[in-house]
């Protein structure tokens, strides 16, 4: 098995996210003594957010790409590569604003790409990164699964949605949520998410 491993938590010493998906990848690499992994730290490595200078190098031919150019397409096709060598992503993401932080959002527009994770057919677009599993380790302050603030969550709905569409349907969410209500809700949030991790 390879395992990719995408951490996107700002606060590396005190994220939920980093801590809990750390734990996911323990477990699974103790079910399985040979896994392979890739680890990559999105904020402290953080990609750079897609322009159209990114976005219109790949179609030039390399000699006229710019050095920046240059290693902006390497680092896309690198992603890329990750991206399809592996079979089971771990994504790290807590809440920010109602979203995902902007580093993983980043990491995203890099491999959601017509041609390459998904093309258009005539009955709509068709993903082309299949067989693979997904863990989302999902971090809230508040609670969004229900109530009124359910409305407000374009978190983990954004990222199922972007992975189906390039084609990983097989989706896991080890969330914990609630961890700014209070010391206890926390703990009670997290104990909640590592007893899940270990029944993996």
């Amino acid at each position: 098995m390879k395992i990719l491993h995408l951490d996107s938590g700002l606060f590396v010493d005190q994220s939920v996210t980093r801590k809990l998906s750390a734990q996911l990848v323990k477990r699974l690499q103790q079910n399985d003594g040979t896994a392979e992994l890739v680890y990559r730290d999105l904020v402290a490595d953080s990609p750079a957010h897609l322009t159209a200078e990114i976005l219109m190098a790949a179609g030039k031919e390399e000699s006229e790409r710019s050095d920046f150019e240059q290693q902006q397409v390497k680092l896309t096709e690198s992603f890329l590569d990750e991206l399809f060598a592996a079979d089971t992503l771990v994504i790290s993401a807590p809440m920010y604003n109602f979203t995902i932080p902007s580093q993983l959002k980043a990491w995203l527009d890099r491999v959601l790409q017509a041609g390459k994770t998904f093309r258009y057919t005539e009955s709509g677009a068709e993903g082309l990164v299949t067989g693979k599993t997904a863990y989302i380790v999902s971090s809230r302050g508040g609670v969004y699964s229900n109530g009124d603030a359910a409305a407000m969550e374009h978190q983990e709905s954004y990222l199922t949605s972007a992975l189906a569409f390039i084609g990983i349907t097989d989706v896991k969410v080890v969330r914990a949520e609630g961890v700014n209500l209070g010391d206890e809700p926390k703990a009670q949030a997290i104990a909640a998410a590592e007893a899940e991790i270990k029944q993996l």
